[in-house]
């Protein structure tokens, strides 16, 4: 098949698993290429909006696949001309892709907002078929949509998409459920998990604990919606009882001082490592060192970073905000969302109850997850797609 895959965003905005899928795919012998339109946004900076990124449109690679690229600079506080803008760059950045290498056979957007409702435009122009791979959890649609019901103008423009789509690929089956307070569900979809480099995130034995600390991690940005308030105030009580412990924090913001402050306010910032943004080298060397990980978080789609940690050989603990649908079959603890008491029990019963086994932790991820086995899903999806047009 001849795929071309839209991300809504991609580097320096994220775009990671656009980019992985597309590198699985081409493993399984497709020919895939990306289009990415990135709009970049003043409020990270006047050099990064001026200097940082080049004008214009260009073709470079990233590993190994094949990226037509635009770095578009928004205009602030003007999202209805931003879209239009953002849109209609996507739409003539197809019509030079088609010039170039001929109309691929599906188109694959990730996030109705706005890929998704390119990738149906630009399906009408062309008769082109298109599936939509939703990642995003209600969370993020609330800070720009507001709270449910919401009647804000972008919602029937996506609601169409998913209308249109062949499928929409959902990461987990509560994410239609999450999303239909804006969407409905009355579209066709099927949950495919996003992928875990399974070789990269590589079951390693952890060092005896005689002589050293027992060590939580927690990779995840410092945002509200992940419950940093929650873990402090757990990983408080459990310094309590082992005031040797470690807990290690690393995602955006994590070395910030509003972050140091909320560890300070719980009373457990000194037994916390700040780490910040680390690179995906430096997420699993902290994984390889630690000995559990530990997720409040208020609100997932999917939680890979359960997924990265048991296949390293660690257990993790999080709250029931991950869906049903992903959840592994052994290695996890879940508790209620908002409960610090029953985060820090669990978190005291992995410190005092080693699991046995965790070699075959990483054999059930990459069963679920690995690059290999969710390209195959999605190539099912695609065919399926294409026999309906």
């Amino acid at each position: 098949m001849h795929i071309l895959e839209i991300p809504s965003f991609f580097t320096p905005y994220g775009g990671e698993f656009c980019l992985e899928q597309a590198k699985a795919l081409q493993q399984r012998g497709h020919e895939v290429r990306i289009l990415a339109n990135v709009q970049l946004a003043v409020r990270n900076g006047l050099r990064h909006f001026f200097l940082q990124y080049p004008y214009g449109r260009r073709w470079e690679s990233c590993d190994g696949v094949e990226v037509y690229r635009s770095y578009q600079r928004g205009i602030p506080l003007a999202v209805r001309m931003n879209h239009s803008r953002w849109v209609g760059a996507v739409r003539s950045m197809f019509q030079e892709y088609v010039s170039r290498y001929g109309k691929p056979d599906i188109i694959h957007a990730h996030c109705v907002k706005w890929a998704g409702y390119a990738a149906m435009l630009i399906g009408r122009d062309f008769g082109l078929p298109f599936v939509i791979t939703e990642h995003l959890p209600k969370e993020i649609y609330q800070v720009e949509f507001g709270a449910p019901p919401a009647d804000t103008w972008q919602i029937p423009l996506l609601r169409q998409a998913l209308h249109e789509a062949k499928t929409v690929i959902t990461v987990s089956d509560e994410l239609v459920d999450d999303l239909s307070c804006y969407f409905g569900r009355d579209y066709r979809h099927t949950t495919v998990n996003n992928i875990i480099d399974v070789d990269f995130f590589a079951y390693r034995e952890r060092q005896p604990l005689a002589g050293r600390p027992f060590r939580f991690c927690c990779p995840a940005l410092f945002v509200e919606r992940k419950g940093y308030d929650i873990l402090f105030r757990s990983f408080a009580l459990v310094t309590r009882e082992h005031p040797e412990v470690e807990l290690h924090v690393a995602g955006m913001n994590t070395a910030s001082r509003e972050c140091r402050s909320l560890a300070k306010a719980a009373g457990c910032d000194k037994k916390v490592v700040f780490h910040g943004t680390l690179s995906k080298t430096g997420v699993r060397e902290m994984l390889w060192n630690s000995d559990a990980m530990v997720l409040a978080t208020r609100g997932e789609s999917q939680g890979l970073v359960l997924l990265e940690a048991m296949s390293t050989g660690i257990p993790a603990i999080s709250t029931e905000a991950i869906p049903v649908s992903v959840r592994p079959d052994c290695g996890h603890r879940y508790v209620p969302v908002g409960n610090a008491e029953a985060l820090a029990r669990e978190m005291l019963s992995a410190m005092e109850k080693p699991t046995d086994g965790r070699h075959l932790w990483h054999e059930q991820v990459s069963r679920m997850a690995s690059p290999d086995a969710i390209a195959e899903k999605i190539e099912k999806v695609f065919k399926n797609a294409l026999d309906s047009q």
